[in-house]
Parts: C-alpha cells; sequence; structure tokens
C-alpha cells in the first residue's frame, strides 16, 4: 500500500475513534447534568484537547492558518475545538427530539419543497462541517422530506449506537455504500421520492482512481468525485447541503442547488467536463465556507497530506 493511499484511510483509523469517545462522554454528561451544565462543562473538555491531543492540535492549527489567512493563535485552536465539542454536545438534544431549544434558521426552503414535489428525489452532498443533527431535524419537520446517508457502515455505526444509547427514539435511515449493490439501493430510494446525502470531504484508499487533486485554501488537495458519478449516473439534481454552528443555540441550515445531471452529455467528453465542473463548484463552495465559518470545518486529521511532504 503506497504512503498516499495509507494517508486516504487514516481518518478512518484515528478520527472516527476521538469522535466515539467524545460523543460518549459528552452523551453521559448531557443526560445527567442538561444542557446549560453541560455547556460549562464543555471548557474544560476542550482545554483538555488542547493540552492531551496534540495531532488534532496540529492539524487544527495547520487548517486554521489556511482558513484565517494567518497563523492560528491558542485562541483560534481553542475556540475551533469547542465549536466541535458545542455541536457533539447538541447532537444528544437533537436526537433526543428537543429541536425547539434550537434557533434553526432555515435557507434554500422553496428548493427542498420542489425537490419533493418533484418526486424523483435528489443527491445532497456536504461535508464533515458544522452539525448534520441540525441538517437532519430540519428535515424532519419538512412533511414528505424523507432523508437517507449514503456512508460506510462502519464509521456511521459507533456514532450512531452512542446517539442510540441515550435517545432510543432517534433514527437514521442510512445507506451502506461500498457494496454491490449500494448503487440500486440509492437508485430505489430515489425513485420513491426520497433524498440521499453524502459527506465529499474525505477519502478512502477504495477512492484512490476517482481522487481529483484541486486548489483547496491555497493548497492541493485531494478529492473523491464518487458522489458526483453516482449523481451522473443515476441522473439527478445535486444539492449543497450544511448546517452551521453559529454559537449558543443557533443553527444556519442551507440547501443551494450545485449541478444538475437530469440532462447528461452523450459525447464522453462533455460528461467527464460536467463532472469536473461538479467537483469544482463543490471544492469552491467549502472553501467560502471555511473562510465564513472557519471553527466549524471538523476535520482534525493531515488533510492535505503535509507529514508525508
Amino acid at each position: 500500500m503506497s504512503e498516499r493511499t495509507e494517508h486516504a484511510g487514516a481518518w478512518a483509523r484515528e478520527g472516527e475513534r476521538g469522535n466515539r469517545l467524545v460523543v460518549r462522554l459528552m452523551a453521559w454528561i448531557a443526560v445527567a447534568f442538561g444542557r446549560r451544565v453541560a455547556r460549562l462543562v464543555l471548557h474544560p473538555i476542550t482545554w483538555y484537547y488542547l493540552v492531551f491531543a496534540p495531532k488534532a492540535r496540529r492539524q487544527s492549527a495547520r487548517y486554521l492558518a489556511r482558513a484565517l489567512g494567518r497563523p492560528a493563535t491558542v485562541v483560534d485552536r481553542y475556540r475551533h475545538i469547542h465549536s466541535f465539542a458545542a455541536t457533539v454536545l447538541d447532537r444528544v438534544y437533537l436526537a433526543r427530539g428537543h429541536v425547539h431549544d434550537f434557533d434553526l434558521r432555515l435557507e434554500g426552503a422553496p428548493l427542498m419543497d420542489a425537490l419533493v414535489a418533484q418526486g424523483r428525489g435528489a443527491l445532497l452532498i456536504g461535508a464533515h462541517f458544522g452539525s448534520f443533527e441540525a441538517l437532519h431535524a430540519v428535515g424532519a419537520s419538512r412533511p414528505g422530506l424523507r432523508v437517507a446517508m449514503a456512508m460506510y457502515p462502519d464509521n456511521a455505526r459507533l456514532i450512531h449506537e452512542a446517539l442510540r444509547a441515550i435517545a432510543p427514539d432517534f433514527h437514521l435511515d442510512i445507506i451502506a455504500i461500498g457494496r454491490p449493490s449500494s448503487t440500486l439501493a440509492v437508485r430505489d430510494w430515489l425513485d420513491a421520492g426520497g433524498l440521499v446525502g453524502m459527506l465529499g470531504d474525505r477519502v478512502l484508499a477504495i477512492d484512490g482512481p476517482r481522487l481529483v487533486e484541486l486548489p483547496f485554501l491555497g493548497r492541493p488537495a485531494r478529492f473523491s468525485d464518487a458522489p458526483f458519478r453516482l449523481a451522473l449516473l443515476l441522473k439527478r439534481r445535486l444539492v449543497f447541503m450544511v448546517g452551521l454552528y453559529r454559537g449558543g443555540a443557533r443553527y444556519d441550515v442551507r440547501f443551494e442547488p450545485l449541478a444538475d445531471f437530469n440532462a447528461v452529455p452523450a459525447d464522453a467528453a462533455a460528461r467527464d467536463n460536467l463532472l469536473r465542473d461538479a467537483l469544482q463548484a463543490y471544492v469552491q463552495r467549502l472553501e467560502s465556507l471555511c473562510r465564513e465559518a472557519p471553527y466549524n470545518w471538523f476535520n482534525f486529521y493531515d488533510f492535505w497530506n503535509d507529514d508525508a511532504r
């Protein structure tokens, strides 16, 4: 296995273990003490990770320097980790159905309503940015809006189990990808008028042939075009989704049109150009969000492969 391929799966080995630990700790605190007290506990937890998680601290500083356009201070790194901890805490309450405790502001409601009315479904693409639970809560509150997440089951199972442990009624439809039947399962869900969400800012070793290197925050970074090829294959619209954490109890949930693959050109070169344009539009949208809300991107690993370089 090459060093670049090894790096492609690094987050799956390291990041998800850390996420699982944080979720379990925050779930216990949230249920035992309530949100007001739990929010106070976030501060010592943040300091703990800032001091005793050198890898996450180093990668946070590297990313923030690119997003902010200057060296990241201790305060910047603290805000980054604290924002992550805050969204993990809020997962618990959102999963338990306490939606009315939050200020959820939705942009793009007409687009989502139109997709539901058309009945053909659509693919949603996001990133490890802000809160997916806020997105899920908004979607669950809209009539007829059925969303399933397409993800690798091992990565979803651990966090999903932690949430189910403290919120037995919590349910998230998941379509397992990486299997021979995955594409058919996605197609069937879309044909029934549902929406399928994916996260496009991490890659795995199996993505190797489909990795595309693009400029991202001033440095080349690798992205997988697999979600875009799926949208092309199934001839569906692609919508960008994000749930920005704005501090306190506020989340800005956005749905924005990204690409339309309903009419696929017959020419192979034209299809490749369409794919490339869609992937570039996604990366540019993600880069813009990193500058708008830099403390919301929760990839605490060597995203640019700097250590290998």
